[in-house]
């Protein structure tokens, strides 16, 4: 017991010993704190490089985009007719009329059958469904039928 109450003694003779406790716990919460804050800023930055980089690579897309439109249109213009005719009157060409054009005939040639994407037929078509009878009878005539003995009848009004 004595033993005890001797290092209750030292440990009550030295209050610094409490301050250290105390710095030292201090210290370890705003370790945690900072690193918990530098965690939350380490993500929150690859979250906006990743934002960066998705906006850079839709700006790209866009731009790529714009040029594929402008090359179509383009291609567009340099295959128009007004403009093909040019090119072929330069080159030495010249049009002709339909008695004018001379059809050859190729041994062995095999003409290619047309392509049916999508053949119409009737099999494919649905048809109307067809309603019985029984189906179409109005409720009251149905309810006159199967009570049999009851007669349903207005009460006639009388002027």
């Amino acid at each position: 017991m004595d033993r005890i109450d001797n290092i209750t003694q030292v440990y009550t003779q030295a209050p610094w010993r409490k301050q250290l406790q105390f710095i030292g716990l201090f210290s370890l919460i705003l370790v945690f704190i900072a690193l918990v804050a530098g965690i939350y800023l380490n993500v929150s930055a690859q979250t906006a490089k990743a934002g960066r980089e998705i906006q850079y690579k839709k700006s790209q897309i866009e731009t790529l985009d714009r040029e594929i439109e402008d090359m179509q249109s383009m291609l567009a213009h340099l295959l128009s007719d007004s403009l093909m005719e040019k090119r072929a009157i330069g080159l030495g060409y010249e049009s002709l009329e339909i008695n004018q054009a001379q059809y050859l005939l190729v041994p062995g040639y095999i003409e290619r059958k047309a392509v049916v994407l999508a053949p119409f037929t009737r099999e494919n078509l649905a048809e109307a469904p067809v309603i019985p009878d029984k189906f179409t009878e109005p409720l009251i005539e149905w309810i006159r039928k199967q009570a049999g003995w009851i007669s349903f009848s207005l009460p006639e009004v009388v002027p």
